[in-house]
C-alpha cells in the first residue's frame, strides 16, 4: 500500500517552515488525539500518521533525506517513532501545558520582579490643597549586600539544582500527557544554595526600614494613589524591585467639606444679620474673605464664592466656596432681651403678611387643610 506524504499528512507545504510544521502538528494532533475520539480506530491510525509525519519533519537531518529520497530515506528512523512521538508530542505541547499549570519551559536563572507595596498616608485639607513633601518610613525588602541577592555565602556561588537540571521544573509522565510542576528542590528557582549567606540566610534578600520624600501634588482627593517607582520589594535572582503605591486619605476638617473641587462650610449668622443685612467674615484655605448678607436672608441661603475652593490636580482649575448660611436663634436671653422680643413679636404680627409673609402663607395652607376654608 502506497504511503501518503508526509507533507499532505500535515497539511503543509513543502515549503514550510519549522514553526509552520509545529502549529499544524499541534492542531492535528489534539483533534485525531485518541483521548478525545475514544474507540474512534480512524482516529487513532489517523494520530499515529502525524506522529510519523511530525516525527520526521521535524528533525532537520531526517527532513533532508525524506526530501531527497522520499519515503525510502527515512523508513528506518519512521518506523522506531512510536514511543519517540510521544515525547515528541509531549515537547510540541509543552507552551500549552507551561501557561494551563503556571509553568513553561524556563531558563536556568529564575527571575521574578519584586512585589509592589501600599503605603496608606493621612495628610490635612490645607495639605491636600497646596500640596506638601513627606517622609515615609517604608519596611520593605532589600537585595543582600552581603551575597548580592545570590543567597550564597561570599566567595560560593549556588549550584544547578540535580532534580531538575536548573530549568525549574520537572516533568510528570501521564499517558500520553507531559506535564510540567515546579521542582520540589528548588521551589522554581533553578539552583541550590549549598552554603547559605549569614545575614540572609540564603534568600538573597534581608528585611529594612527604607526612608523616601514623597511630593504630594495640589489638588490630590482621598483615595488616589502616587506610584514610586522602584520602591517595593527587591526581586527574586536579581529580578527589578516592585514598586511603592501611596494611598491618600484626608483627615475630617473642622470646618470644610470638600467636594470634588468645591469646598462647602456652614455658616451661622445672628437674627439681626440675617433681617437687616451686614457684612460677615468667611474663613477660606487662603484666609479670611468677606461676604456681604443682603436683608431678609433665611437659613439655607448658599452663597458661591468663586475661585476659593480647590485647584484640580489634573487640570489645573479651580474650585468655589459654598458658604450655607445658618440663622442661629439666641439663647440664655436676659429679662430685657425677652421684653424686646416680646415687643417685637407684637409689632411684627400687626402686619404678619408684609413682615414674615412665608409664615403667614403657611398658618394659610394649615387653616385650609382642617376646615377646607379659603381666603
Amino acid at each position: 500500500m502506497a504511503q501518503q506524504d508526509y507533507y499532505a499528512i500535515l497539511e503543509v507545504s513543502r515549503e514550510a517552515t519549522a514553526a509552520e510544521i509545529k502549529k499544524a502538528y499541534r492542531r492535528l494532533a489534539m483533534k485525531y488525539h485518541p483521548d478525545r475520539n475514544p474507540g474512534n480506530k480512524e482516529a487513532e491510525e489517523k494520530f499515529k500518521e502525524i506522529q510519523r509525519a511530525y516525527d520526521v519533519l521535524s528533525d532537520e537531518q531526517k527532513r533532508a533525506a525524506y526530501d531527497r529520497y522520499g519515503h525510502a530515506g527515512v523508513d528506518g528512523a519512521a518506523a522506531g517513532a512510536g514511543a519517540a512521538g510521544f515525547d515528541d508530542f509531549a515537547e510540541a505541547f509543552s507552551d500549552i501545558f507551561g501557561d494551563l499549570f503556571g509553568g513553561g519551559r524556563r531558563g536556568r536563572s529564575q527571575v521574578y520582579r519584586g512585589a509592589d507595596l501600599r503605603y496608606q498616608l493621612e495628610i490635612t485639607l490645607e495639605e491636600a490643597a497646596h500640596g506638601t513633601t513627606k517622609t515615609l518610613r517604608i519596611p520593605t525588602t532589600e537585595t543582600c549586600d552581603t551575597c548580592h541577592g545570590t543567597g550564597a555565602r561570599p566567595g560560593t556561588q549556588p549550584r544547578v539544582c540535580p532534580t531538575c537540571g536548573g530549568v525549574g521544573q520537572v516533568r510528570m509522565q501521564q499517558g500520553f500527557f507531559s506535564i510540567q510542576q515546579t521542582c520540589p528542590e528548588c521551589h522554581g528557582s533553578g539552583s541550590i544554595v549549598a552554603d547559605p549567606c549569614p545575614d540572609c540566610g540564603g534568600a538573597g534578600r534581608v528585611r529594612r526600614t527604607r526612608t523616601l520624600e514623597v511630593k504630594i501634588p495640589a489638588g490630590i482627593d482621598t483615595g488616589m494613589r502616587l506610584r514610586q517607582s522602584g520602591y517595593g520589594e527587591a526581586g527574586i535572582n536579581g529580578g527589578p524591585p516592585g514598586d511603592l503605591y501611596v494611598e491618600i486619605r484626608i483627615k475630617p476638617h473642622p470646618i470644610f467639606q470638600r467636594e470634588g473641587d468645591d469646598l462647602h462650610c456652614e455658616m451661622p449668622i445672628s437674627i439681626t444679620t440675617a433681617a437687616l443685612g451686614g457684612e460677615i467674615d468667611v474663613p477660606t484655605l487662603d484666609g479670611i474673605a468677606k461676604l456681604r448678607i443682603p436683608p431678609g436672608t433665611q437659613t439655607g441661603k448658599v452663597f458661591r464664592l468663586r475661585g476659593k475652593g480647590i485647584r484640580n490636580v489634573r487640570n489645573q482649575g479651580v474650585g468655589d466656596l459654598l458658604c450655607h448660611v445658618v440663622v442661629e436663634t439666641p439663647v440664655n436671653l436676659t429679662e430685657r432681651q425677652k421684653e424686646l422680643l416680646r415687643e417685637f413679636e407684637e409689632i411684627a404680627r400687626e402686619n404678619a403678611e408684609r413682615h414674615n409673609p412665608r409664615s403667614k402663607s403657611w398658618f394659610d395652607r394649615m387653616r385650609e387643610f382642617f376646615t377646607g376654608e379659603t381666603q
